[in-house]
């Protein structure tokens, strides 16, 4: 019994008392006129004799002499059947009832005989049991009351078997489009048979076809919440309603679906927290009380936000007595409930907890809010030691990221002078002028006034979002506090690089350079007159695919130019600005910066622009690391030591102060760099620091990459502890570093020749093309799930570009190479292989079953593949139809093959992630400048060799822990085992 029905009434009261007036009318929308007949003449007995009733209904062991009283019993228990059996009818017809309608028979007739198909020896236990006592009960029938069973508790047994036999008919039903009423056709003139000598009436259900053809299951956040599209409209109209401050419209929409059972089922307890939330701000505490008595009739449970609602509502009435606040705290205690549970998991708007706490300190003056000190530390492996020795140095785990913020208390000065800035650009697409604010929870981080997901996904998909939120605060601090760390890192411009490439931009622009072309150095699109005689149809259509090939030109030069005018007109609006950028992430925990057109992830040219707002002394190494990250930036050396990349800049030291001193007039050595415009900003650099009195002292505020060497590839060597393929991705100690693309490039080179010598034709025309450039793409894709064909084109796309080889051999030379690439990976990567194929494997599985891929990283960060079959939607307006795809529907079936091909590659980017978080946390606590660009780490050069360090350790760390046997262990409980055993604490007849 709900508190405020037992607060608005006393306990004595039956039933028919307990209910409010207006909820008793919209609660018989649902009966038929037999129900409401007999309900209203139950009711007028009440009425008459109401405190004998009770006895009756209390004491019914009790012997019972006068007639009335048992005719009395009889028609309430028939009322009570009348009104389950009508709910069921209506529960069945919500799955197999499609526009239909329901007959239900009088039930004071007797019960008719078995026909020679239904014997007892066909039928259940239970039914059979029944049927046994069929003369007794025919005859208790006929008398009316007996020692038999009576005509209620026979329609009782048949509910609760009905009960085991529905989900067997619900799922039979499905495989249907029409509905049949009846059993079989022999039922169906038994059934025309009894018509005949009863009387009957019947009830016409109407039934919303989006209701009936609700999916099986649903996303359900951890309150129980479900989010179909029925439900997403609901609370999308409400809070609308909310938005627009329209309580009634609200309240009217809420008792539209609380009435019809068919829609009850899609109300969930926040659609009516949203509405007692409304009622709350209006002190209405009448209509609170009601909301209570709907959702304990809707089967469902109060929670802290109901629980909310009310105290804020008795906390807005002028007056209220005492013990209604008592009879809500003590419901609370029966929930399971406290106060301190209101205080610290609801949030607050205005005055609410104000007024929450007005209501509580009604009946407990002296209350105070208690705020946990003791708040629950992240207990995974990875991060448990990091955060306990934390713990000692600040007040909590969770926010060990949050303390380098200073808060200004002036926030409305602050947005007043935003506003006074006329801005060019969307807010949420620049970067901030301010530190982001710190990820909290999965709903609360990046801008100041711009919402922002944690999680990137298409608009529409929740499953992210409920996954995260279902997860425990603490499981998820590693991640946010990551995210936090990376965002907090202080950015300014080049001014002096800035200018140059501005001045080429209007100068024509680059294309070597990357700096785009105008419109005016577009190819002329060749034009002609289709109809022109002379003109030979050979010739008509040469033209006519020039002038394509030309229009394509000039709207890539378009889009292109557009691009580099949008990132240069922002870096020049921030080149006196220290800014930030704000991160999310994606679905596998990738992380990215939000502004999306100017970021450190971006093109050469914006990484070039880019500089820490925060500088370090060089110190003794600091120069070293320069001139080595200038070297790596060349894209030459690459198999050289350290030693020898530093000997080489040494030895060019000329050239690189010739590029920093004469960028556009002089040798112009800077220009041919894998990364020009990284290479000339790291050539001022060096000639800067160089030329200072003292190196070792020069602030640099130039950042440093140290880039993983084939990143997936090492992870899955360290999955698989492949010796040969950890070597030739750098995981062992080498005197030189190993290059993978050049190592399967000199294998392929091998079996090249091998077939040349047998005399096969493209291996011989393929001699002396085969290179690291030609093989680099496809092996570095290959870990991410590339297949033979999109390998082949990526090779026959590198063959195009060498300008010495036959273009008639193109196709057959790529097939060849790409069939030889993946016998050399094969060789060289063993574990591999075979860990991407089990992966691959499980994902098809459990794909086939119905079910979306899960699985969760070492750092605690729940993931799903939002993959699903493609539902097409037309939207109809009077002018057109749109026709819309929708991919992420999470109602809709899989995508198998997406989500077969994709998991390995998503499983490997998670870990990749995963490295990143570990490594950003452990140089924050060091001091360290961090930030990430997936797998290239990028600090000051006084610390490449601390973050190196770390960067190792992390990796050794992270594939240190059974991923492969925690990953087993996961899908096998969640996709395995159906029987949940959390789920017996809820059994209340566990022992009964």
């Amino acid at each position: 019994m709900s508190l405020l029905r037992l607060g608005a009434y006393s306990a004595a009261l039956t039933r028919s008392f307990a209910v409010d007036r207006s909820v008793q009318r919209f609660m018989n929308g649902d009966y038929c006129h037999l129900c409401l007949r007999i309900r209203s003449n139950g009711e007028r007995q009440i009425q008459d004799k109401t405190w004998a009733t009770i006895y009756q209904r209390h004491y019914s062991a009790i012997p019972k002499k006068e007639d009335g009283k048992k005719r009395f019993c009889e028609q309430s228990q028939l009322l009570d059947v009348l009104e389950a059996r009508i709910q069921q009818l209506q529960s069945d017809a919500v799955v197999d009832v499609k526009h239909s309608k329901v007959q239900i028979i009088k039930m004071q007739q007797k019960i008719q005989k078995t026909s020679p198909g239904n014997s007892q020896k066909n039928l259940p236990g239970e039914k059979a049991e029944m049927l046994k006592s069929g003369p007794s009960a025919k005859k208790g029938g006929t008398e009316g009351v007996g020692p038999s069973k009576t005509h209620a508790s026979r329609w009782m047994e048949k509910l609760k078997r009905e009960k085991w036999i529905n989900p067997k008919k619900q799922t039979s039903h499905r495989m249907h489009d029409k509905t049949v009423v009846g059993k079989n056709s022999k039922g169906r003139e038994d059934s025309k048979t009894s018509a005949s000598t009863t009387t009957s009436s019947k009830i016409n259900i109407e039934i919303d076809q989006q209701s009936s053809s609700a999916p099986e299951r649903l996303l359900e956040d951890k309150e129980g919440n479900r989010y179909g599209d029925p439900q997403l409209r609901i609370r999308c109209y409400l809070e609308a309603c909310v938005f627009i401050d329209d309580v009634a419209r609200a309240q009217s929409c809420l008792l539209s679906h609380h009435r019809q059972l068919s829609k009850r089922m899609h109300l969930s307890i926040s659609a009516y927290n949203i509405v007692m939330r409304m009622w709350a701000k209006r002190g209405s505490f009448n209509h609170i009380r009601r909301l209570f008595v709907l959702i304990e009739e809707a089967g469902l449970k109060p929670n802290v936000v109901s629980y909310s609602a009310a105290l804020e509502c008795i906390g807005r009435m002028p007056e209220c007595q005492t013990w209604i606040i008592k009879r809500c705290l003590q419901q609370m205690e029966v929930d399971g409930l406290s106060v301190d549970d209101v205080f610290r998991q609801c949030v607050f708007k205005k005055d609410e907890r104000e007024m929450v706490l007005r209501a509580v300190r009604l009946v407990h003056p002296e209350y105070q809010p208690i705020v946990s000190k003791d708040q629950p530390v992240c207990s995974l492996p990875l991060v448990k030691q990091f955060y306990a020795e934390m713990y000692f140095l600040f007040y909590s785990p969770h926010h060990i990221i949050y303390h380098i913020y200073t808060i200004n208390n002036n926030i409305y000065f602050i947005i007043l002078v935003a506003m006074e800035t006329k801005l060019t650009f969307d807010s949420y697409v620049m970067p901030m002028l301010c530190p982001p604010i710190p990820w909290t929870s999965p709903k609360s981080g990046a801008y100041l006034l711009t919402p922002t997901k944690l999680m990137r996904s298409t608009d529409g998909a929740i499953q992210h979002q409920l996954l995260l939120e279902k997860s425990r605060d603490e499981d998820l601090h590693a991640v946010l506090d990551s995210l936090n760390q990376v965002g907090s890192c202080p950015w300014k411009i080049n001014k002096p690089l800035l200018d140059i490439i501005i001045s080429i931009f209007n100068d024509k622009g680059n294309d070597k350079l990357c700096i785009p072309p105008p419109l005016s150095e577009a190819p002329e699109i060749p034009r002609f007159n289709p109809h022109d005689p002379s003109y030979t149809q050979a010739e008509k259509a040469y033209m006519k695919r020039e002038g394509v090939k030309a229009k394509k030109k000039v709207a890539e030069m378009h889009s292109l130019r557009m691009d580099a005018l949008y990132k240069l007109s922002i870096a020049n609006h921030m080149r006196d600005e220290i800014f930030w950028f704000p991160h999310n992430m994606d679905f596998r925990g990738r992380t990215y910066p939000r502004p999306p057109y100017f970021n450190h992830l971006g093109s050469d040219v914006t990484r070039g622009l880019l500089l820490f707002a925060e500088g370090q002394p060089l110190g003794p190494k600091g120069l070293v690391w320069l001139k080595i990250h200038l070297v790596n930036l060349t894209g030459l050396k690459k198999c050289s030591s350290l030693a020898g990349r530093l000997e080489y800049a040494d030895s060019i030291m000329e050239d690189i102060l010739d590029s920093a001193d004469h960028p556009l007039d002089g040798r112009k050595w800077w220009m041919n760099a894998d990364e020009p415009w990284q290479a000339l900003a790291c050539c001022m650099e060096i000639a800067n620091a160089s030329r200072s009195p003292d190196h070792t002292k020069f602030i640099s505020y130039f950042p440093v990459h140290q880039d993983g060497s084939c990143n997936g590839l090492q992870h899955y060597a360290a999955l698989g502890r492949d010796v040969i393929g950890a070597t030739s991705v750098n995981l062992m100690p080498c005197e030189v570093p190993q290059d993978v693309y050049s190592g399967v490039a000199q294998q392929v080179e091998e079996f090249r020749a091998r077939d040349a010598e047998k005399g096969l034709k493209i291996a011989q025309v393929l001699e002396g093309f085969i290179s690291r450039k030609v093989v680099k793409q496809t092996v570095m894709t290959v870990v991410y799930g590339v297949t033979r064909y999109g390998g082949r084109l990526q090779i026959e796309k590198r063959l195009k570009e060498i300008d010495d080889f036959p273009k008639d051999y193109i196709w057959e030379a790529s097939h060849y190479l790409v069939k030889q690439v993946f016998s050399s990976l094969k060789e060289m990567f063993t574990g591999t292989r075979e860990i991407q194929e089990w992966l691959t494997e499980s994902a098809s599985l459990i794909a086939k079953s119905g079910r979306t891929v899960e699985w969760v990283t070492p750092l605690g960060l729940p993931i799903v593949q939002p993959y699903h079959r493609i539902k097409n939607q037309t939207l109809k307006s009077s002018m057109q139809n749109l026709s819309i795809h929708i991919s992420h529907d999470a109602n809709e079936k899989p995508d198998s093959m997406k989500q077969k091909n994709a998991f390995p590659p998503n499983f490997i980017h998670s870990l990749d992630s995963t490295h990143m978080m570990l490594t950003s946390l452990h140089c924050y606590r060091a001091g360290l400048t961090f930030v990430s660009v997936h797998d290239c780490y990028w600090t000051h050069a006084v610390t490449v060799d601390i973050m190196n360090r770390m960067c190792r350790e992390q990796f050794v760390a992270l594939h240190s822990q059974p991923i492969l046997e925690e990953l087993s262990r996961f899908l096998l409980k969640k996709y395995c085992s159906d029987f949940d055993l959390e789920k017996v604490k809820e059994s209340v007849y566990f022992f009964s």
